[in-house]
């Protein structure tokens, strides 16, 4: 039996060595320096809230649909399967993979979107961005230092995209976005891990909320043929197998072309190490054509018969509402905010004036979980409750 490629040997073109941390450290005594990250990732308190941070359906909704906890452990794991069929860090890899949501706000995009809104006139807000605040600066567990201190890898991962205007002030990890350049393969790889695990099991959490349902699916491409194939193969299989055969099918089809693709790629390329990949104006990570294709197909019927559909949009409607109504009343008065983040109010506020104050309540509900805003709006809203 083929077993892939073990750990341990990587390629020429994979991260081997940190470039170093913000604040220097002595090296770990048996870990490496990304398992290290990985596991300060683990123990943050950022990541521990996701198990309770929309990704498409409220937590309340049902057991089983996907948090923002579950999805960053099944970006994981496809990135991991990639990582090492490519002969990449996987290591790196899976600390990106952890660390790639957190800084999304409650109730997934629509939260996102509130508070950008809310933020316009602050220099908005974007959950990227957000998620290497969290580990540059707002997890507050270390002696030496706010943050993670986690490696430039390991933050050059997180930081998937970034407009200039921020780009210009984040140093180091800003400054692709302004070269044109490109990150690690192992940054690459789990970019595209997230879509793959997002648009395959945003598929999966759609049946099993009777949003979507098998037979319109059987018109969208690469999920259509996939579930004739099912079908096929086995006739009388009941709805809920059904529906799992289809998207473990599906996540395979997508990582086989990616691994099959990108192999292609750097044996064209020949890439001589890290440096070379990124000094790259494109991404060497990526889908054949035809699944690029298919891949944007998918995710444009996933908007429209999902993201768009009328229970989803009622849901995010009500979150937008929460979010708003919190900055506003906060950020008016800021005693009413709990002592710690309103002891940050008035540092970023001392620093920073009008903005620092409004970044400093966005931190605040951007950490929230999707209960504890529900919560929180409450107490703050319904005079029957007085703390």
């Amino acid at each position: 039996m083929n077993a892939g490629p073990s750990p341990g040997a990587l390629a020429a073109f994979a991260v081997t060595t940190s470039r170093g941390r913000r604040y220097p450290e002595p090296p770990p005594d048996w870990r490496s320096e990304f398992q290290r990250d990985r596991d300060r990732i683990i123990h943050a308190g950022a990541f521990r809230r996701l198990e309770y941070k929309t990704q498409v359906f409220l937590n309340h909704e049902g057991d089983l649909f996907r948090t923002r906890l579950t999805h960053s452990l099944e970006v994981t794991q496809i990135a991991r399967t990639i990582a090492r069929a490519l002969t990449l860090n996987e290591d790196l890899v899976e600390a990106v993979a952890l660390a790639h949501d957190l800084g999304h706000t409650p109730f997934g995009h629509a939260g996102q979107e509130a508070l950008n809104r809310c933020m316009r006139d602050h220099g908005g807000f974007e959950h990227n961005l957000q998620s290497l605040r969290v580990v540059d600066s707002l997890e507050r567990r270390y002696a030496d230092f706010d943050g993670l201190n986690l490696t430039f890898e390991a933050r050059e991962g997180i930081l998937k995209r970034c407009a200039r205007r921020h780009a210009e002030r984040l140093g180091d990890v800003g400054r692709r976005f302004l070269e044109g350049t490109q990150p690690s393969l192992e940054a690459q790889l789990t970019n595209l891990a997230d879509e793959i695990a997002y648009n395959s099991h945003d598929v999966d959490d759609g049946l099993r909320a009777g949003l979507l349902d098998l037979d319109t699916l059987a018109d969208v491409p690469l999920v259509g043929d996939i579930l004739a194939h099912v079908r096929e193969h086995h006739p009388g299989l009941d709805t809920r197998r059904t529906i799992y055969q289809t998207v473990r099918h599906l996540i395979s089809h997508q990582v086989n072309d990616l691994i099959t693709t990108s192999q292609a790629n750097l044996e064209a390329v020949a890439p001589a190490d890290v440096d070379a990949v990124r000094a790259r104006r494109a991404p060497l990570i990526a889908f054949s054509d035809e699944m690029g294709k298919a891949h944007r197909g998918l995710k444009h019927f996933l908007y429209h018969n999902l993201y768009c559909h009328y229970r989803v949009h009622r849901m995010t409607s009500k979150a937008k509402r929460v979010i708003e109504e919190l900055f506003t009343l906060l950020l008016d008065d800021p005693r009413l905010l709990p002592e710690q983040p309103r002891q940050r109010l008035r540092r970023l506020e001392a620093l920073h004036s009008e903005r620092g104050r409004a970044r400093a309540v966005a931190d605040y509900i951007a950490g929230m979980t999707d209960r504890y805003a529900i919560a929180e709006h409450e107490r703050l809203h319904d005079p029957r409750r007085l703390a």
